[in-house]
């Protein structure tokens, strides 16, 4: 059998030894069932994906709005809403 070794973030890895003792497995099994099916099915078993809200565009519309609340521009007084 191959040794596999690799660096972790201490607050990562106690969060997944606690979900897999939660769930009866030891951290080998754990990563050894994500391996296996990494190598059956040729894909990450499960969605990766980025928050839309950090998207380039969108880092780029935040960023001149906050220049411009900095400079006093674009700046807009709203009514309270009264709650009943």
């Amino acid at each position: 059998m191959a040794q596999l070794s690799m660096r972790i973030d201490d607050d990562v890895k106690k969060k997944a030894e606690y979900a897999c003792d939660a769930l009866g497995l030891t951290m080998s099994t754990a990563i050894n069932l994500y391996l296996v099916k990494l190598g059956n099915e040729m894909r990450i078993p499960f969605e990766v994906s980025v928050d839309p809200f950090y998207s380039r565009s969108n880092m780029e519309e935040l960023e001149r709005r906050i220049a411009d609340a900095k400079a006093g521009k674009n700046m807009h007084e709203h009514e309270l809403i009264e709650e009943d």
